[in-house]
């Protein structure tokens, strides 16, 4: 009979389902030190919520243990690369919270456009301030959503309902199935922006992502628009809404997440005027904690009885030898998915992928797609992606994945070569292969061949082939002490059109871009940010 060790407190209705199945249950919370480590030892499957903290050393000798689940979507708590080293699959349940978050969204926009809380304070306070408290109807309003995932299109399936217009910007889903959700896409948040009376954000905090809004961003809308962040702190610029707010840049803000958790007692949005703060309470409701409490139980059911794997965050369910043998090319992959993701002009549509030479023989070519889409992904969606759900979630948002084999070799013994299409109907052919047993290069962009370094802060830019240009760069960049690492062309003849890759060993200023693009023979610029070289997935392992 399994073993489950429930180690933090979970809704009754979860043991319940657990108990059905057979499954011998030891349920026992806030165990520390040698009693947990026992404790995960005799269990096959564990189940946490954010109390208890999975480390490297407690799977040391993990025992009989071969699954963690996280009651609830993240996994900080849980060391993913120990638990993966282990072969123990660690799963989570991205759609328990989805709706309460959705509604927590909504009641914060309704409490921000009729000012509830402040409504509600002053009535406490002995006063009848009727005149006061004007509030605006949502109703005829335009809300934009940054992020059309599970949440984000709930909060806009929500907002139609209050007969709200919705435009969405989120490069993952393709404007034909944004525009079945009844929402309209637009290719970038800048365009978004002035059109927004509302602003509901819902994507992962990342590089990408840290301070998307800030007082730019917040510049260019209405002076009546109002922010709604119910998804992470950090991805709205604090300090500058503090100023955006107080000055009357925006109307109002309502946040659920901030920077730091708990908020700073310092903090300028204490102070700030026309904002509604509540303390991260977008899953604390009834139903969620039953929902994530019944999913939790019901994926470890499916993998102890039955061999089954669902939202996992590692790769736990692909054999290991296999991993091992194509380590190199999972790599390669997961970086021509980072790279084709960053360089896309529009949302992507399709990728198809030629696999040449040798690799076309390999029966892992799945493994190495997944890969792909896995980087082709991970820094647009509030998921865990990994070789498991990647194409899942490509799937869900419009993106079709295709995959060829050529077992002939062409210049390259290994070959992946990626053509990416577009919504504006653009496709980018790029390549890679590799060198010896751990180089990784990248070997073709569009028209263009060349040999450049897969890894690190990357600078692309088309241009016209002249001489003096790379000294030219050179110089700006060195004048900042932006070190050039690398630097290859690849032209169709001299003179002609030219792309040039440069690796960079940290990331260049603004204001250096700026004075590169300014040459005249530059046509465009675009950097690109990759894992250091060797930098696996953390789902690796």
């Amino acid at each position: 009979m399994p073993r489950v060790l429930i180690a933090d407190k979970l809704d009754p209705n979860g043991v319940k389902m657990l108990e059905a199945a057979g499954i011998e249950i030891d349920n026992r919370q806030k165990l520390k030190g040698d009693d947990l480590i026992q404790a995960l030892q005799a269990a096959d499957g564990v189940i946490v919520r954010s109390d208890t903290k999975i480390t490297a050393d407690l799977l040391e000798s993990p025992g009989k243990l071969r699954a963690i689940v996280r009651a609830g979507v993240g996994v900080d708590t849980i060391d993913v690369s120990a638990a993966t080293r282990k072969g123990i699959v660690v799963m989570n349940t991205p759609g328990g919270n989805t709706i309460s978050a959705a509604e927590h969204t909504i009641a914060l926009m309704m409490s921000l456009s009729r000012l509830i809380p402040a409504a509600d304070a002053s009535m406490k306070a002995g006063k009848w301030e009727r005149g006061k408290f004007l509030g605006t109807q949502v109703a005829g309003k335009t809300i934009g959503v940054i992020g059309l995932g599970r949440i984000g299109l709930e909060v806009a399936r929500r907002a139609i309902g209050l007969d709200m217009k919705v435009v969405g910007f989120d490069p993952l889903l393709t404007p034909e199935r944004a525009a079945e959700q009844g929402i309209e896409s637009v290719p970038t948040i800048h365009q978004m922006l002035p059109r927004c009376d509302f602003l509901s954000i819902h994507i992962p905090l990342n590089d990408q992502t840290r301070n998307l809004i800030s007082a730019r961003e917040l510049a260019m809308m209405p002076k009546t628009a109002r922010l709604l962040n119910v998804a992470r702190g950090g991805i709205i610029d604090e300090v500058a809404l503090s100023e955006a707010l107080k000055n009357g840049v925006v109307a109002g803000a309502a946040l659920d997440v901030f920077e730091v958790e708990p908020i700073p007692t310092d903090s300028p949005l204490l102070k700030a005027p026309n904002v509604v703060l509540t303390p991260h309470l977008g899953a604390s409701t009834y139903e969620a904690q039953d929902a994530v409490a019944r999913e939790a139980a019901q994926l470890l059911i499916n993998f102890l009885t039955k061999g089954e794997v669902q939202f996992a965050v590692n790769m736990a369910a692909v054999d290991r030898t296999e991993m091992d043998e194509l380590r190199q090319y999972v790599d390669l992959a997961r970086r021509l998915g980072m790279l084709h993701s960053q360089m896309a002009t529009s949302p992507i549509q399709h990728a198809s992928i030629l696999y040449r030479g040798d690799l076309a023989r390999n029966k892992g070519t799945r493994l190495l797609t997944a890969a792909f889409t896995a980087g082709l992904l991970e820094s647009g969606l509030a998921e865990s992606v990994n070789i498991v759900n990647a194409e899942l979630f490509a799937r869900e948002r419009g993106i079709q994945i295709s995959e060829s084999r050529n077992p002939k070799a062409g210049d390259f013994n290994n070959l992946m070569q990626v053509d990416v299409t577009t919504s504006d109907g653009k496709t980018l052919t790029v390549s890679g292969t590799l060198f010896g047993n751990q180089y990784l290069r990248l070997v073709q962009i569009g028209q263009f061949r060349m040999d450049s370094f897969l890894e690190g802060t990357m600078m692309l830019f088309t241009h016209r082939d002249i001489p003096g240009l790379i000294g030219y760069i050179g110089t700006i960049f060195g004048s900042y002490g932006v070190n050039i690492a690398q630097m290859t062309v690849g032209r169709s003849q001299p003179g002609g059109e030219a792309i040039a890759a440069v690796n960079l060993d940290s990331q260049p200023p603004e204001e250096a871009i700026r004075e590169v693009r300014n040459h005249a023979a530059i046509s465009h610029i675009q950097i690109v940010r990759l894992p250091e070289a060797g930098v696996m997935p953390h789902w690796f392992g």
